[in-house]
């Protein structure tokens, strides 16, 4: 009888060994895909007036589910039936994020003249707020993509 009990609990240990071995590989295959929710940094995310935060936010929250939904089955077939394809895209990706770096280093040891400033957002009017919200918006939404 009591082999019979420690036959089970070794079935068990086998199971859950299988599952934290599944658990982990799909971590991996993961990791890249929900990382780039990063991508949305604190720059891109203020300097709006703090009536408009939350349904600002609430707009880049939902162009990155509409990112969501539109890369992650792309992204499913991709690793299906080309998985190879998924580590040159993120390959890509890294290389592109590091070219930035590089030129955010170079910009700060070279310093070039900038385009005139914008004035100040109390200085704006409201068409001006809202066209300085929208493009903020849309290029969060695109860093996100």
């Amino acid at each position: 009888m009591a082999s019979g009990f420690f036959a089970l609990l070794d079935d068990i240990a086998t199971l859950m060994d299988d599952v934290s071995v599944m658990a982990k590989v799909a971590g991996k295959k993961t990791a890249g895909i929900l990382g780039d929710d990063l991508a949305v940094n604190a720059e891109k995310a203020s300097g709006f007036m703090s009536d408009r935060e939350i349904p600002v936010l609430w707009k880049i929250t939902k162009g990155s589910l509409l990112n969501k939904i539109i890369i992650l089955p792309i992204a499913f077939l991709l690793s299906a039936f080309v998985p190879i394809a998924i580590t040159v895209i993120l390959i890509i990706g890294g290389l592109y994020l590091a070219y930035e770096g590089a030129e955010k280093i170079y910009e700060f040891f070279v310093p070039h003249a900038h385009h005139e400033e914008k004035p100040a957002l109390q200085d704006r009017s409201e068409e001006e707020l809202l066209a300085y919200e929208k493009e903020k918006v849309k290029s969060a939404i695109l860093t996100d993509f």
